[in-house]
């Protein structure tokens, strides 16, 4: 039985290629690391699960939620999820991640027992699917962030084609059939003839992006870093950089939101970012990665439609004290706090809580007191009422499940 419900909760850092070499180790306050700091993840994900520290010493957290699940993630989360369903992450991108769709639950579903029954490994790089899970996600800007998200809507796909000149002979495939037979044509065109249409247009391109000649709001500029941050761009162009053509930029300013449904295709570009997903690593990626790419897999989960990029403003709650984050997912909802002198947030958790310091000094209390600075963690168990106080001001990212 588990009577201390207010925890202090220690991450751990992913380092991926793609990552930052500063900002992650500045907000927690350590040295940097010889590798990219691209990740922090606060979650009990069996590959990485955060530490929980106890009476009795440090636990992993999925080790902790085990010894009594309800009354840590909440009766009602453990009935319907039967672990604690989000991951929260800090990330920092540097170089733009892989373009990638994420499967319904449904589909995750089929796809995890089809690959099982097939004898794949879980680990091996051809796997599509870690788990049975979907896996919906949102991020909360920190700073400037630029990403890719969804089909350009059907007019504006047309006007970049046409002015493209390299481009021009996917007008009338676009025309004929529409997104899918475009974005089908290119993902399984032959590697030769990928390089032949798209060498002119990054020879053209690259001259101008290294005399700080274009927007970061034109996709020239992202298709030239995509060529020169390729050790194989050379010789062999990575058919990703369709996709930049093909898919809304979008700009978002630190406290904006933008949601990932299931199906939309997408890719962070660049900047830092709150992120929170439903617990699982279910990716199709569909270029601008050495990984595998599964063509025939990608096209069958990705919504061929036009996007009009909803950025999420957030919901102002709790007096104006915090603001949320809604989205259809069942699995999470995030929400930032923002506290000055004098004012008190006092909350019980209806499921089980994560929050993180972005910046400021804050005290947590609750069946513990835990005082926090910029980068820390706490975990609040579900029921547990906690008040939190600044002497000066603070915001804090909460994450945890939206229970009716």
């Amino acid at each position: 039985m588990v009577y201390m419900k207010l925890f202090r909760l220690d991450g751990k850092i992913q380092h991926y290629a793609w990552g930052g070499s500063t900002y992650i180790p500045a907000l927690l306050g350590i040295a940097p690391s010889e590798k990219p700091s691209a990740e922090y993840w606060m979650g009990a994900h069996p590959s990485a699960p955060s530490t929980i520290t106890t009476a009795n010493g440090p636990v992993p957290m999925n080790q902790l939620i085990q010894q009594d699940p309800a009354e840590i993630v909440g009766p009602q989360v453990w009935q319907q999820f039967k672990e604690l369903p989000y991951l929260l992450k800090i990330l920092d991108v540097k170089d733009m991640l892989s373009i990638q769709v994420h499967p319904t639950k449904e589909e995750a579903e089929k796809g995890f027992a089809r690959e099982n029954a097939e004898g794949i490994p879980l680990n091996a790089p051809n796997r599509n699917y870690k788990d049975d899970n979907h896996k919906p996600e949102i991020m909360v800007a920190l700073s400037e962030f630029w990403l890719l998200h969804g089909f350009l809507p059907e007019e504006k796909l047309l006007q970049v084609l046409q002015d493209t000149a390299e481009f021009t002979s996917l007008v009338s495939i676009y025309e004929n059939e529409g997104y899918f037979g475009l974005y089908k044509s290119v993902m399984e065109m032959p590697q030769a003839l990928v390089n032949i249409i798209l060498r002119p247009l990054t020879d053209r391109l690259i001259p101008a992006y290294r005399a700080d000649k274009l927007s970061k709001s034109d996709p020239a500029f992202w298709a030239a870093r995509a060529v020169l941050n390729d050790p194989q761009g050379a010789d062999n162009l990575d058919r990703g950089i369709f996709s930049i053509y093909f898919f809304n930029i979008v700009h978002v300013q630190p406290g904006q939101a933008v949601f990932q449904a299931a199906g939309i295709p997408h890719a962070y570009l660049e900047g830092q970012n709150v992120e929170l997903m439903a617990n699982s690593d279910n990716v199709l990626r569909g270029g601008l990665t050495p990984k595998h790419v599964d063509v025939p897999e990608l096209l069958k989960h990705t919504r061929f439609e036009a996007v009009h990029p909803n950025i999420l403003q957030g919901e102002s709650i709790s007096g104006g004290l915090e603001k949320i984050y809604n989205t259809p997912a069942p699995d999470f909802v995030v929400s930032k706090i923002n506290l000055e002198k004098g004012q008190v947030y006092q909350h019980t958790a209806q499921a089980a809580e994560i929050m993180i310091v972005i910046s400021g000094t804050a005290t947590v209390k609750g069946s513990d007191t835990l005082a926090l600075h910029k980068g820390q963690c706490v975990m609040a168990a579900y029921n547990e009422h906690y008040e939190i106080t600044t002497t000066d001001n603070v915001e804090i990212y909460k994450a945890t499940v939206p229970v009716k």
